[in-house]
This record gives structure tokens, C-alpha cells and sequence, in this order.
């Protein structure tokens, strides 16, 4: 385990619980968790980004930190979740399939999280996609 491993850890268990939710049906047939473009930008700062930056972080600064095989898949289902939460506030259903190491390149290109998103999944759509 890297010592990445805890911080993915609780990474992965929260996507899991914020995906859960937001496709909980409520008892009056709603979803749990109000889906609203404000609410996908949420998804993005305090989870996909978060995701994303921790690999940034394991992958410069002149130590490479290894991941190991589940660590990875952990933190890439983390992230790929929270996108999926982000697409449905937008009214897109989506099945992410993304790597983190291509977030984390486009991360580091735009310097945006939403921007990020947005090239990934295509959500809201946009001229390049």
C-alpha cells in the first residue's frame, strides 16, 4: 500500500455514498440528493478534483509514488463516480470510463476542474465534442 493508500481509501468510500445518493429514490419517487448545475460544480471541487490532484500530487514534485493495482482502480472509480454525479446534474446519464492519468493531464492543461469535466465528458456540450 502507498501511503496514499487512507486518503484513496476515503476517497472511494465517499463517491460510492455521493453516487448511492443521488440515485436514491426518496418516498415521494425523488431522487435523495437535488441534482442542480450548482450542485455538479460541488461534485467536482470537493470530489473529482480531489480525486484527481491526489494522483498530481503521488505522480511531480520528483518522487514518483507507486500505486498499487487496487489503489489505482479505487481512486479511478472515485473520480469516474463524481463525473457521473456531475453529468446527471446536467441531466446526462452517464457511465464514466475515464483514467486518472488523462484527467490529471487535462487538469494540468486547463488549470480548471470544470473545464476538465467538461472535455472529458462533454457535459454541457461543447463545440470540440
Amino acid at each position: 500500500m502507498s501511503r496514499y493508500g487512507p486518503r484513496i481509501a476515503a476517497l472511494a468510500r465517499r463517491a460510492e455514498r455521493e453516487r448511492a445518493a443521488l440515485d436514491a429514490d426518496g418516498s415521494d419517487g425523488e431522487t435523495a440528493v437535488d441534482p442542480s448545475p450548482d450542485a455538479a460544480d460541488e461534485y467536482l471541487r470537493e470530489g473529482a478534483g480531489q480525486a484527481i490532484w491526489l494522483y498530481v500530487e503521488a505522480r511531480t514534485g520528483g518522487r514518483l509514488v507507486p500505486f498499487t493495482e487496487p489503489e489505482l482502480a479505487a481512486l479511478e472509480d472515485a473520480m469516474n463516480r463524481w463525473l457521473e454525479c456531475y453529468a446527471a446534474c446536467h441531466g446526462v446519464s452517464l457511465e464514466a470510463k475515464f483514467t486518472v492519468r488523462e484527467a490529471a493531464e487535462l487538469l494540468l492543461e486547463t488549470r480548471n476542474v470544470i473545464d476538465t469535466a467538461q472535455l472529458l465528458t462533454c457535459v454541457p456540450e461543447r463545440r470540440s465534442c
